[in-house]
């Protein structure tokens, strides 16, 4: 007995495989399932450790009170309008 029981089979699998090769084309397929890759293995270091985030630019892990100290240092102090 599958996941979802007797409703999901093989059949199903191959009918859509077949409709995701016709949307994409076979060229786009691999950059397709690596970026899935790429998001389910954040997903799962997310799950594991949601209080550390992944810096995109180099990959380093920071703690997220750090993550966000850093964000609001970086950003330009706003200048009240004047009238």
């Amino acid at each position: 007995m599958g996941i979802f029981g007797n409703t999901f089979g093989l059949p199903h699998l191959i009918i859509i495989l077949v409709i995701i090769l016709l949307l994409f084309g076979a060229p786009k397929l691999p950059g397709l399932a690596r970026s899935l890759g790429q998001s389910m293995t954040i997903f799962r270091k997310e799950i594991k450790d949601p209080n550390k985030t992944t810096d995109s630019t180099d990959g380093a892990t920071v703690d997220s009170t750090e993550a966000s100290a850093a964000s609001e240092a970086e950003a330009p102090a706003k200048k009240p309008k004047s009238s």
